[in-house]
């Protein structure tokens, strides 16, 4: 879908039952563009590889870091490692602030990352606390 008319258009095809069209035309004026849509997606897909959550704790923890000390911190070969950044600096979650020689260093892009990824972790420690029977579902 590209934009709110390609969202009334699908409504019309596909009707769903309404308890409270107020509410829902409220929340679909309230609903962001399919482009920040697709860009979230984007970020939750990216944080959907434990490798690349490794490497993220890692950058939240240590600040600045360079890819063999990533690729030790997250029990990964360098080329792994360095594969896996390159696809979080293309997606604007790490950055690289400073080349010292041939090594690069990282660190997580922004405060909206940390942030993000701080939450995820909050989130998960919180269920396997309330849920333990559940392991890692």
């Amino acid at each position: 879908m590209s934009d709110r008319s390609d969202v009334a258009a699908a409504a019309e095809a596909y009707p769903a039952r309404v308890v409270d069209r107020e509410l829902v035309e409220a929340v679909q004026q309230a609903m962001p563009a399919d482009e920040a849509v697709e860009q979230a997606a984007d970020v939750f897909a990216l944080l959907g590889d434990p490798n690349r959550v490794r490497l993220l704790v890692a950058l939240l923890e240590g600040g600045e870091m360079c890819v063999c000390d990533l690729a030790a911190v997250a029990g990964m070969s360098e080329s792994a490692a360095s594969h896996a950044v390159r696809w979080l600096r293309a997606h604007r979650i790490v950055s690289s602030p400073r080349r010292e020689g041939r090594m690069m260093y990282y660190r997580l892009d922004d405060a909206h990352v940390r942030e993000l990824l701080g939450l995820a972790l909050t989130h998960a420690q919180h269920t396997r606390a309330v849920h333990p029977e559940r392991g890692n579902a």
